[in-house]
């Protein structure tokens, strides 16, 4: 269809279960396999399907936020759009020059100098080098590095990593142009920058797709989103009722959510929930309450300068709070023993809007990412005296003030 950019349909990828891959496979061990006595029947073979019938298109121009839970096959989408998976069924196609930013540092070269793996990276993203030198000092700027650019990336921290990737990747000048969640791993500033960028090349008449746990810059940035569960599109539409529709999908349900444990990862993390003074679930907390969230997290490493970061964000995707244990309180977690089960609470004064909220979970050092989920959807009650249509006010906090209003003397007419 003209004008359209992208286009998906009926895309679907089916990924199997604990089948082992190899990177070669020796005649020997061929033979061998096909001798061996098998003395118990194989088990049988298990798939999951991360994607199934999939289908939108995004027009020229078109700024479009995917949304969804871990697993919910966001990633998978891009990378089929980026060409780096292909799909079990259906097609995708786009039209234009691709630019993507999906896993940080990839296509880099860790021994090369942040100049050397600008050509490396621009080269690899389709750009001459012509084009790349008439870009490469936009790129030092926007990624603010020009100190580090003779230093092998090999020394650079995570978030340097990312400053230089999405500045390239921002600068190729690409028509469509596809982002991850990799943007959580940046600072504030950085962060603001890269929304800033994105809305940019969307009022250029570029196409963006853009991942993100961070609703309110889906919201700031993008005009329609796509919610996707479970691999198929829940909600396709305007990015404000799209994101109330996720944000409620949990309304009424118990404020506690409990995570299965598996053996990967330095952090885990065990359970999450709105709990009252004495520890206990609260299952219906309310807004003239202190709300105290409580998680539980396993360390099986000994990783110092642990910060944990707790964030809430509003049915409108607007983060009400973020607040980081660690950076904020001079503090910082330093396991001696592991592994160990740690639990963090933090407690907020009744000051938030009764509503819908997504609880964040972010643990990291100031170098890496250990863990970063949205751990917790509950709501918070109004008060019992509270008019029936309190959750419906598009309110950020909702604090009790004191009102005084009253009859004067009026002033005779002029």
């Amino acid at each position: 269809m003209a004008g359209n950019a992208i286009e998906v349909r009926e895309l679907g990828k089916r990924y199997a279960l604990g089948r082992k891959l190899a990177a070669h496979v020796t005649l020997q061990e061929t033979i061998a396999e096909k001798l061996r006595v098998r003395r118990v029947a194989p088990p049988p073979r298990q798939e999951v399907w991360a994607l199934r019938d999939v289908s939108f298109d995004a027009g020229e121009g078109e700024t479009l936020g995917v949304i969804g839970h871990n697993g919910a096959g966001k990633t998978t989408l891009l990378k089929i759009l980026s060409r780096i998976t292909q799909p079990t069924t259906g097609v995708s196609r786009t039209r234009g020059r691709v630019g993507a930013l999906l896993d940080v540092g990839s296509g880099f070269h860790m021994e090369l100098t942040g100049r050397e793996n600008v050509f490396l990276n621009g080269t690899i993203l389709g750009m001459t080098r012509k084009d790349i030198r008439r870009r490469y000092d936009q790129i030092v700027d926007f990624a603010g590095l020009e100190r580090h650019m003779d230093t092998p990336i090999k020394r650079y921290s995570w978030g340097m990593h990312l400053r230089l990737a999405f500045a390239i990747a921002a600068h190729v000048e690409p028509e469509i142009m596809l982002v991850d969640e990799v943007l959580s791993v940046g600072d504030l500033r950085f962060r603001e920058k890269c929304v800033g960028k994105m809305s940019e090349l969307g009022r250029e008449g570029r196409t963006v797709v853009f991942i993100s746990h961070d609703l309110g810059s889906v919201n700031q940035v993008c005009r329609r989103a796509i919610w996707l569960e479970h691999g198929e599109i829940r909600a396709d539409g305007p990015s404000g009722g799209v994101i109330d529709q996720y944000v409620r999908s949990s309304a009424g349900s118990a404020a506690q959510d409990e995570f299965e444990v598996s053996a990967d990862g330095p952090v885990q993390l065990v359970s999450a929930a709105i709990v009252d003074d004495e520890g206990q679930v609260a299952d219906t907390p309310r807004r003239d309450e202190p709300l105290t969230i409580s998680v539980r997290f396993l360390l099986r490493e000994r990783i110092p300068r642990i910060d944990v970061a707790l964030s809430l964000t509003n049915q409108q995707g607007v983060q009400v709070l973020d607040q980081a244990w660690g950076v904020d309180t001079g503090n910082t977690l330093d396991a001696q023993q592991v592994p160990t089960e740690y639990e963090a609470r933090l407690t907020i004064p009744p000051l938030l809007a009764a509503g819908d909220y997504i609880v964040g979970v972010w643990i990291g050092t100031p170098y890496d990412v250990l863990l970063d989920e949205q751990a917790l959807r509950f709501r918070l009650w109004p008060r019992p005296d509270d008019r029936s249509k309190a959750l419906e006010r598009n309110r950020v906090v909702q604090p009790d003030v004191r009102w005084d209003v009253r009859a004067v003397d009026s002033t005779p007419a002029r």
